[in-house]
């Protein structure tokens, strides 16, 4: 009998702190964000009344079909984030939690890690140029290429703009569009001289791609397995690691034939 009631009391007597931690941890903010979906763009058009790759000093192709940039909406830097918000995002497919620290640089205040975003837009968005240029031996000095993408930071655009360069310049070089006509979405950072970076999110960037209209999805090679792991049906993955290895793949699958998958 002794043990018997014992074991209840010591229970509920270690209870009472661990209800009062529970209730504060849901009232405490953490150090999260939770992202969702964001908006694509297609980088061979407009985004926002303005065009996404203007070209001067070289003769820009018309073309057809689409290459959508992928973005996340992310909670801000110093969104109040509580337990119930981390529960609810971890039951949903499109939700994700993350640490703050994983979505934005620690240590600064919104307007720096705004100016932060506009710099890194800026950087991948000179990267992406550099890339297309020589990859189709072109040179800058004869050829100017502006991009802009209003409101949007990061540098995960950049193998897409790459692409859209590209194909508004040369196409598949035989008269024909990159996409064949489709609609292909994507991210990727981009350095200089053609390698593809992972960025983060893809999960909730293959939904977006899926919602407005993907059936082809370019992913950096290092995040196949988080693309893979909630793949919206229809949506095709394709692994990619350079500029030019991407291009090749897009040749494979106009051609109707198998590219890298991951």
């Amino acid at each position: 009998m002794f043990f018997r009631r014992g074991r209840p009391l010591t229970f509920a007597a270690c209870a009472s702190p661990a209800v009062a931690l529970v209730a504060t941890a849901a009232f405490a903010p953490l150090p999260f964000s939770v992202a969702q979906p964001g908006v694509t763009a297609d980088v061979l058009g407009s985004y926002k009344g303005d065009e996404v790759i203007r070209i001067t000093g070289a003769a820009v192709r018309r073309t057809d079909g689409q290459l959508r940039m992928t973005t996340i909406v992310a909670t801000g830097p110093d969104a109040r984030i509580g337990l119930g918000d981390v529960v609810d995002g971890w039951f949903r497919d499109d939700r994700a939690v993350m640490p703050r620290d994983a979505v934005y640089p620690s240590g600064g205040t919104t307007q720096q890690i705004e100016r932060h975003n506009a710099q890194e837009m800026t950087r991948s968005q000179d990267a992406a140029t550099s890339a297309a240029l020589a990859y189709l031996g072109k040179s800058p000095d004869q050829v100017k290429v502006r991009l802009k993408l209003a409101d949007i930071g990061g540098p995960s655009a950049g193998l897409l703009l790459s692409l859209g360069v590209v194909d508004k310049l040369a196409g598949d070089g035989h008269g024909g569009d990159l996409t064949g006509g489709r609609t292909i979405a994507g991210t990727g950072t981009i350095t200089a001289d053609g390698k593809v970076g992972p960025v983060g999110g893809v999960g909730l960037k293959t939904q977006a791609a899926r919602r407005d209209g993907a059936t082809v999805f370019l992913v950096p090679k290092a995040e196949c397995g988080e693309a893979k792991a909630e793949l919206p049906s229809g949506l095709r993955l394709v692994a990619v690691s350079t500029l030019k290895g991407t291009l090749d793949s897009l040749a494979k699958i106009r051609r109707g034939e198998p590219a890298p998958a991951c």
